[in-house]
């Protein structure tokens, strides 16, 4: 029985549907002698907000893989540090081993139940060859909002105002957002979504969003 106020439930992709990036931080941290935090500022930036950073640029499609590790290293460097984007992401190891399958399920629930629903990814050009491949995303969403593909990125509300109008002009009050990033939570929720967050034990945001839904 699909609820009466929502009509859409709008997903991340990263650290919900897998493990966060953001989880590595702390063994690359000790080998190139910064805190996780610093070290995450210098591969990710300000990550509640839209910057020029090289990983946003990246992000939305205005700076290449390659181009971004450059400028990410020169950051590294002022810190005293040798932080290379491409060691983090091999330390990550295989993505598809850290799919979520109660996220999955969950999302499949919702779609059956009649709901239209989106992913919405801050994503690298270059990697969405292969992050496409570890979801059935036809089965699953009626949109993938990419933000390499379409210039922007969250927290920017303009990326979610996107991904509600791909789905039929969907109202903001009348869509459920979930992400792992607080600062992409806050600004849909500004925008006016129910947005919740999802915690490395995605249990209690998939209760919420499944209640929020009447399922």
């Amino acid at each position: 029985m699909q609820s009466e106020s929502i009509e859409a439930v709008l997903f991340d992709y990263g650290g919900v549907f897998t493990i966060s990036p953001f989880g590595a931080a702390a063994s690359m941290a000790e080998k190139v002698g910064l805190s996780s935090e610093a070290l995450l500022e210098v591969i990710f930036g300000p990550y509640d907000r839209d910057t020029d950073h090289p990983w946003h640029c990246l992000e939305r499609g205005e700076l290449k893989l390659g181009e971004a590790r450059d400028a990410i290293l020169q950051l590294g460097r002022a810190r005293g540090s040798e932080v290379d984007l491409f060691e983090f992401f091999a330390g990550l190891g295989s993505i598809a081993q850290g799919i979520v399958d109660p996220m999955v399920e969950c999302a499949r629930r919702i779609k059956v139940e009649g709901y239209r629903t989106a992913i919405v990814t801050n994503n690298v050009a270059e990697f969405s060859e292969h992050w496409r491949k570890t979801l059935p995303l036809d089965e699953l969403f009626d949109a993938v909002i990419d933000s390499s593909q379409v210039g922007m990125r969250k927290p920017d509300p303009r990326i979610f105002s996107h991904a509600l109008e791909s789905l039929g002009s969907v109202a903001p009050e009348r869509a459920a957002f979930l992400d792992d990033f607080p600062g992409n939570v806050a600004a849909a929720r500004e925008l006016g979504m129910h947005a919740i967050l999802v915690e490395p034990d995605p249990t209690d945001a998939i209760e919420k969003v499944e209640r929020l839904l009447g399922l």
